[in-house]
């Protein structure tokens, strides 16, 4: 691999880190940020790690107006033995290229980005926390930055990695959530961006999950945009079930995001002669599993949260309650699992985990 490289510069002033016994999610950054530029006849060029400050955009800059931008989201976490390790962060950086193409946006070198990323984290590893159930998140993101009103792709393009310390992403830790189904809202339609993982398919979904939230509920749980019947997603999450004995989860489709945690459970269930099955679920499947009693489990997957049990769903007018709202021994075994993995305290036979 040839030389790539960065202009660092470190800040003169270090901020406050926050009690890691009181994160949130995503309202507190680290001292430093990766920034790249992309001209087009030049490709990405200047690389450079700064501190963390705001950027500045001309007001035509055609993020704004068309919504050209993509992101990523991975996880950084120490061991006990002081160890910095990334989460399958190769695996980010391919599916932020397969976002790049379908949002008409440059490819990066995923090489290049993993070199960047961890030179970053090696910067503010400081700003890891070490509490149960937290760490670093990390948001890489693109963003369309020409100065130009017509409807075209852009010609430039900014590239830049931010990072957060975190705790729990739903305020319910690992207790169940609740989730509404939602019957009129979508939130992709097959051949549009729902396999990108571009701003505008969470702009979209704020509708309804603001009425969720309104009814009590954590999240919506998506249908597909034809029929209003199969499953999808659930909020910004991928979704399991687990039907008497067997674990199913909708196929990708192409209005799926393909989930990198979503990919590992598969992988895990397999490693583990579980029955999974990928495949159309509707959820009037679930309903009716729900009420013979086979309706074991359900837990949503996605980076943030990485493992969130579900414990009810209401569809209409009907209350679906799982597994009498506690968490599931799957769900629990799967989350330990890899959270283990994830820190270093369980051994990863699947070769998941870069050291930094």
């Amino acid at each position: 691999m040839t030389a790539f490289p960065i202009q660092v510069e470190r800040t003169r002033t270090l901020k406050d880190k926050p009690d890691i016994h009181t994160l949130g999610f995503g309202q507190v950054f680290t001292d430093h940020m990766f920034v790249m530029d992309y001209t087009e006849g030049e490709g990405w060029h200047s690389a450079r790690i700064m501190p963390y400050q705001p950027i500045t955009l001309d007001p035509s800059a055609m993020v704004f107006h068309y919504g050209q931008t993509v992101f990523e989201g991975m996880k950084a976490y120490v061991t006990a033995t002081n160890e910095v390790l990334l989460f399958r962060p190769e695996r980010n950086f391919q599916r932020l290229n397969h976002s790049n193409d379908r949002m008409c946006i440059p490819t990066i070198n995923e090489a290049h980005a993993l070199v960047a990323l961890k030179e970053l984290v090696q910067l503010d590893r400081e700003w890891i926390p070490t509490a149960p159930g937290t760490s670093l998140y990390i948001r890489p993101f693109i963003i369309a930055t020409e100065p130009y009103l017509g409807v075209a792709a852009s010609k430039n393009y900014q590239f830049i990695i931010i990072m957060s310390p975190v705790g729990s992403y739903y305020k319910e830790g690992l207790n169940p959530v609740k989730i509404l189904v939602e019957k009129q809202y979508v939130r992709a339609a097959k051949g549009g961006t729902g396999e990108a993982k571009t701003g505008g398919n969470y702009a979209s979904s704020l509708k309804a999950a603001e009425l969720a939230s309104k009814e009590g509920y954590a999240q919506t749980l998506w249908l597909d945009s034809i029929e209003n019947k199969y499953i999808e997603e659930v909020g910004s999450m991928n979704i399991f079930f687990k039907i008497n004995g067997t674990v199913i989860t909708p196929a990708l489709n192409g209005s799926i995001l393909p989930g990198i945690t979503r990919d590992s459970i598969l992988h895990m269930l397999h490693s583990q002669n579980i029955p999974v099955e990928e495949r159309r679920i509707s959820v009037d499947e679930v309903v009716e599993a729900y009420e013979n009693g086979t309706l074991e489990e359900a837990f949503g997957t996605g980076t943030a949260a990485v493992i969130s049990p579900i414990g009810e769903f209401k569809y209409g007018e009907q209350q679906i309650l799982v597994n009498n709202n506690e968490i599931g021994l799957l769900t629990q075994s799967l989350y330990d699992k890899l959270t283990g993995i994830q820190n270093g305290t369980i051994e990863d036979t699947f070769d998941w985990t870069v050291i930094i």
